[in-house]
């Protein structure tokens, strides 16, 4: 005798009564864990613009090495500064940094947790990221070779930071996306059996190309003077391994650690030839710039706690400002681009102030 159709009916519907509330029992469990609201993503206000006196200032944050907050101890500081330091240092000197120079953006250029200490990477670039978002200002981050050796990967990591406040960063923009000029560089990689690390690829340096086109219209080959570019990625490329200690401003105390692939980066700035400097961290303990073939690299220098430095070599930051020209009513254009470094001292003193590129110049 079979069973009547009504019976399956029934136990069909249950099952997926079953099914749906277990799923929304996981779901709603999540979302009231701790009771959170809803967060909506604060948005900083754009498109970037020039300040009334014609400057634009950009911070640049290089290695914090951030990881679980205060109890996360420092490394490379004299033996009187060690007691009670902290990832809190680094989070004290960026928003000194800040509230002193008073950028229009804030280029955080990799490492900016340390995965190997991080339990959680979700809140550590909750921690890391603090003072941009208190702020308010736009930024926006790459990730060097340590941010994805936690509980997220790299593509994880770049979705996490786009949907934080005030951030610009974005996951594989268009051409018609030109929030950030930042570009992620990779980690690690195995070439014929050799580990070494990553380098910018083939298909980011034509993206690069297209966005140069497009600033100027479609004619790669009219570079206009008014409008340099500059570029901001963590592990610096082969040809800075070439500048003379004698050429640099800065100081230049640990070899530059980068790949043996040269996928062509300095190339491709040099044709584009809007690209005046380009902007990287990696090596903590340089902290110089230096001229390569017309084009400026400069490092950041190490800005984290936690991240290895010098003991009584204070932690530092980069600034970076471009003025704009002007004739007797109108702004005529960028007419310069300078830099300095702060260090996290008493003071916060500033140090190796230089032009990088003067429009009135060749280079």
């Amino acid at each position: 005798m079979t069973e009547p159709k009504w019976k399956h009916s029934i136990l069909y519907s249950a099952s997926i009564y079953a099914v749906l509330y277990l799923v929304h029992s996981s779901i709603l469990h999540k979302l009231l864990l701790g009771h959170e609201k809803l967060h909506i993503k604060r948005n900083p206000v754009l498109p970037l613009r020039f300040r009334s006196d014609g400057t634009f200032k950009i911070l640049q944050v290089a290695d914090m090495h951030y990881a679980n907050g205060i109890v996360t101890r420092c490394r490379d500081v004299l033996a009187s500064e060690f007691k009670g330091c902290s990832d809190i240092n680094t989070t004290r000197f960026v928003k000194r940094m800040i509230e002193s120079e008073m950028p229009d953006f804030i280029a955080f250029t990799g490492d900016n947790i340390f995965g190997p200490s991080t339990s959680d990477a979700a809140e550590s670039l909750f921690g890391a990221f603090v003072p941009a978002v208190e702020s308010k200002l736009p930024w926006a981050a790459v990730l060097g070779n340590h941010d994805q050796e936690s509980t997220m990967d790299r593509e994880e990591l770049m979705y996490f930071i786009s949907l934080m406040d005030y951030s610009v960063s974005q996951i594989n923009p268009s051409h018609n996306d030109l929030a950030t000029s930042d570009i992620d560089g990779g980690d690690r990689a195995v070439v014929q059996g050799m580990r070494t690390y990553g380098w910018i690829k083939e298909s980011q340096l034509q993206w690069l190309v297209g966005l140069s086109e497009k600033l100027r219209g479609g004619r790669l080959e009219e570079t206009d003077a008014s409008s340099p570019a500059l570029a901001f990625f963590h592990i610096p490329i082969p040809e800075v391994r070439q500048l003379s200690p004698q050429k640099i401003v800065g100081q230049f105390q640990e070899a530059v650690a980068c790949s043996f692939i040269n996928s062509g980066v300095l190339k491709t700035f040099l044709s584009m030839g809007d690209v005046k400097a380009f902007f990287v961290g990696h090596d903590h303990t340089n902290d110089f710039c230096g001229n390569i073939d017309g084009i400026w690299v400069c490092y950041g220098g190490g800005c984290g706690y936690h991240g290895y430095g010098k003991a009584g070599w204070p932690r530092r930051a980069r600034v970076i400002t471009a003025e704009l020209g002007k004739s007797h009513r109108d702004w005529t254009g960028v007419e310069r681009i300078s830099t300095w470094k702060r260090l996290d001292d008493e003071e916060l003193s500033m140090i190796d102030k230089q032009v990088l590129w003067d429009s009135g110049s060749t280079s």
